[in-house]
């Protein structure tokens, strides 16, 4: 489903120029569940920016499905990745003025779709993440758990093709995290959503089903 090719990505630091991926390559299949592991500076997150078309300013070559994704500028960089990604992350990333309701239908709004359309679809995505009840509640009146359910149903709304799920248990209790990672399987097994995690923790890893380790920009080989 999405193949890199000797990607190779440049942050200009005043004068120093900084080479964060190096001559990197991956696959990830459709309905895989894969874990991206690797230490800080290790270039986990400008591999995530990447991969959900949040930067498109890099050598080498993406593919989706066979495919290059069509970005010729930043409206059609927003498009690709509205239709295309849905993003879970740590701090939740809720707007905190909005129901969780209205924070779940957003994607939908932007895409074009009526209040009136998007609403049960709303509902329907709030009560696979188990969280129904809580629709007028804003999210200052939530656990951090019911917050990351939310931020899922959010994720999921769109039919997205991918997840990436960027430390999406690193705010959370130890009971809370497994709670969470249990619903990304099921997310992954019942709906094939196809889902990248990104963390630093060993145990949530255990949950995908292959672990991709990051190293100096590179993608390392698992050890034997």
């Amino acid at each position: 489903m999405i193949s890199l090719a000797h990607i190779d990505k440049y942050y200009q630091s005043g004068e120093e120029t900084l080479h964060v991926l190096k001559d990197l390559s991956l696959e990830i299949a459709s309905g895989e569940f894969v874990a991206i592991m690797g230490p800080s500076g290790s270039g986990k997150s400008t591999l995530i920016n990447l991969l959900g078309f949040l930067d498109s300013s890099y050598e080498g070559q993406y593919l989706y499905e066979g495919k290059a994704p069509q970005i010729n500028n930043d409206r059609a960089l927003s498009r690709v990745r509205n239709e295309m990604v849905g993003f879970v992350f740590q701090n939740f990333s809720l707007v905190e003025t909005d129901t969780v309701l209205e924070n779940v239908e957003m994607p939908l709004l932007y895409r074009g779709m009526s209040q009136a359309k998007a609403r049960p679809i709303v509902m329907e995505y709030l009560k696979k993440v188990g969280i129904e009840e809580k629709w007028d509640k804003l999210p200052r009146q939530l656990s951090g758990g019911q917050q990351q359910r939310v931020a899922i149903a959010r994720a999921l709304v769109n039919q997205p093709r991918f997840i990436i799920a960027d430390e999406p248990s690193g705010a959370l209790d130890y009971h809370t995290s497994k709670e969470i990672m249990n619903l990304f399987q099921e997310v992954n097994e019942k709906e094939g959503v196809t889902v990248i995690l990104v963390t630093h923790d060993q145990n949530m890893a255990n949950y995908a089903n292959r672990t991709l380790r990051i190293f100096d920009g590179r993608i390392v080989p698992e050890e034997a």
